[in-house]
């Protein structure tokens, strides 16, 4: 198949604003230390987010602003930043408007997650820059290339797993990736790749487990009678589709709906359940601490 160039639409949303993301230890004057910060700076603050976890005595702060002045310096405001945070032991993260984050897409067989992100990336629903699009099997191979996109066809065995999953990485690393997506990946990770991808690894399921595992969850569901079908994208962690939540869908099923009924819906949510969290990542709403996301929602 031919490569076809898609334009990607600009986005338009927030095309001026800047993210400042941190997180700190609870302490007197954490929000503070922002918004002042920001006023002796000339940054006029258009959206503000802010949580504290009184159990886990964690703040959370997330700020969108607009620089005032024509001059802005994004190096020297960290620098000056970096040394007003340090009092508070705050990690701090600052994101540029407009900016398109590096990242590689996992897949195996199943193309309706993928079929959704390449559209949202080609209309500029997502501030994605896909770097390669990796598969244990060369079936969507002419998709992504038809998006002028890299494909790598990496098969995998239980004998050839260690081989394969450095590979993969090796792919990740060169190209600079800062996220991976596993959109609908059909293989475990070993401990060792989930360590090395902690905190930047997506995946997606559908969230009948851990009462339907296996082959056809969604067939197994119709004959229990389910009447909510829906999806779980988490982090990725050593533990089988039980890392971190980033978000969750469901989607109401009644008993007029068979098996292939419940796929449909279920694709469906596992595709827009994915792209919600792919969104929230991207625009810094989703702080890791521990076990646990905080997570602001627009």
């Amino acid at each position: 198949m031919a490569s076809v160039s898609f334009e990607k639409i600009a986005m338009s949303r927030n095309d001026d604003t800047w993210i400042l993301a941190a997180q700190c230890p609870s302490r007197l004057g954490t929000v503070d230390v922002v918004t002042r910060f920001l006023k002796e700076r000339d940054c006029y603050i258009t959206e503000q987010q802010s949580f504290d976890d009184r159990l886990g005595e964690r703040f959370f702060i997330r700020t969108e602003f607009r620089p005032l002045a024509s001059d802005f310096d994004a190096e020297m405001f960290q620098a000056d930043f970096a040394t007003r945070a340090f009092e508070f032991e705050m990690d701090f993260e600052l994101t540029p408007p407009g900016r398109r984050t590096p990242v590689v897409i996992m897949v195996s067989k199943a193309d309706h997650c993928l079929h959704d992100l390449l559209y949202r990336y080609r209309t500029g629903q997502l501030p994605l820059d896909i770097r390669a699009v990796i598969s244990n099997h060369p079936d969507l191979e002419s998709l992504v290339t038809g998006h002028g996109l890299a494909y790598h066809h990496f098969p995998i065995t239980p004998e050839t797993k260690a081989a394969q999953e450095a590979r993969v990485l090796d792919v990740i690393e060169s190209t600079g990736a800062e996220l991976v997506i596993l959109a609908r990946y059909m293989q475990v990770l070993s401990s060792e790749m989930c360590a090395r991808l902690s905190g930047r690894a997506i995946n997606i399921h559908h969230s009948l487990l851990p009462g339907f595992k296996g082959a056809k969850p969604y067939h197994q569901a119709y004959e229990k009678g389910v009447k909510l079908v829906g999806a779980t994208a988490h982090y990725i962690n050593d533990d089988l589709d039980e890392g971190p939540i980033i978000t969750q869908g469901v989607e109401p099923v009644s008993h007029a709906d068979y098996p292939e009924d419940l796929v449909v819906k279920g694709r469906d949510i596992e595709c827009l359940t994915l792209a919600r969290a792919v969104s929230l990542h991207l625009e810094r709403r989703v702080f890791l601490h521990a076990k646990r996301t905080v997570v602001f929602t627009r």
